[in-house]
């Protein structure tokens, strides 16, 4: 296992998508919803115990967040753990973190990759992340995984990309353009024309070149964090921290850097991902039974009359449905939503009008 290579997994969203069962003070990256026994932070972290020394990962998260994330890593120590004070998108979060393993190590290979991702195929999915880190340690260049499209998808953003490779790896191509979520018939263009791919928001380059990036295209933003090196990994880092995050701009990691530098690469990959951004998505994965309802947990759910529906409820409950076909069923804390499969999109505005009417109490 080579040391020089390094994860940062951000754990720091709240999954309003996934309420109720996903709230504000426990986010959906803490949760097993597959009744596997293993929450998606955890199953992340297991992916790159297999890839960098332990004493290499960290996780960069709320505040708020921190004692889940000791809770259900208990592995890492406290240094290993990145406590944003505010929210403030990616951008930050990556200069952050990217600047404190430098200051590590200078010779640091890092893939930053989500906390709340799904990859059914291990194997393949290490193998593209191993073929990533190699050829950033070699090349001064950014890279992105790129999904290949299995359908013309408008809940992901795509990137699009030509024949021209790595010099030392002609599997990884150079990116043309990304594009933001497509209405449905762009999307069929884009699958039709063979040079698309999802963008799955994984990225692998040398601290070295990363942090060029930050001071080319988000200067600001790379001095502030840049003065922060003679207190990294010591206990000034926090108070530090403190006060860099209310200097910095909210921005994307996409938009501040990845559309706007010249050495941006992509890998095509196939390894069973998911971001698990619906219910909806949930369900695709889940096991199914005869009719294609999705339950987790089955213990005490019975379905009379009902098919293709998703059901998510504690453990403890008696459930019993009948005549409901299409349906999402979730209970959390005794907060019940029920909406049918194909108008999920209401979700959000159903916790826009409960937080309206109700506060942040049940959010």
């Amino acid at each position: 296992m080579n040391k020089n290579n390094y994860a940062l997994i951000m754990a720091g969203g709240v999954g309003s998508r996934f309420w109720p069962v996903s709230r504000t003070d426990f986010p959906k990256q803490f949760i097993d919803f597959f009744g596997v026994g293993k929450t998606l932070i955890q199953s992340t972290y297991e992916r790159f115990l297999k890839i960098c020394p332990p004493e290499n990962i960290f996780v960069v998260t709320n505040e708020i967040y921190t004692s889940i994330v000791k809770e259900q890593l208990p592995n890492l120590n406290e240094n290993q753990i990145l406590a944003e004070p505010i929210m403030r998108n990616t951008a930050p979060c990556i200069s952050y973190g990217s600047m404190k393993i430098a200051s590590l190590n200078p010779d640091a290979t890092i893939v930053v990759a989500p906390s709340d991702h799904t990859i059914t195929n291990q194997d393949a999915f290490i193998a593209a992340i191993e073929q990533s880190l190699k050829a950033a340690s070699e090349n001064d260049c950014l890279i992105t995984l790129g999904i290949k499209p299995s359908r013309p998808d408008t809940g992901y953003g795509y990137i699009q990309y030509v024949e021209n490779t790595l010099k030392t790896d002609n599997q990884i191509h150079k990116v043309k353009i990304f594009t933001e979520k497509p209405n449905i018939d762009l999307a069929k263009s884009f699958i039709q024309s063979g040079d698309f791919l999802w963008n799955a928001g994984i990225f692998i380059w040398s601290a070295n070149s990363i942090n060029k990036a930050f001071s080319k295209h988000l200067p600001e933003m790379h001095e502030i964090f840049l003065q922060g090196n003679p207190m990294y990994n010591t206990e000034s880092e926090k108070e530090f921290i403190s006060d860099a995050y209310q200097q910095c701009t909210n921005i994307s990691i996409d938009f501040g850097i990845m559309e706007k530098a010249d050495n941006v690469y992509v890998l095509p990959a196939d390894f069973g991902w998911s971001d698990l951004g619906t219910w909806a998505s949930i369900y695709d994965i889940a096991e199914h039974d005869y009719v294609g309802n999705a339950v987790i947990p089955a213990q005490h759910v019975m379905m009379f009359n009902s098919s293709n529906c998703m059901v998510n409820v504690p453990k403890n409950k008696l459930v019993i449905l009948q005549g409901l076909h299409d349906y999402i069923v979730v209970e959390s804390n005794n907060t019940l939503m029920i909406c049918p499969r194909t108008e999920e999109q209401t979700i959000k505005q159903v916790v826009a009008d409960v937080k309206a009417k109700f506060g942040t109490k049940y959010i």
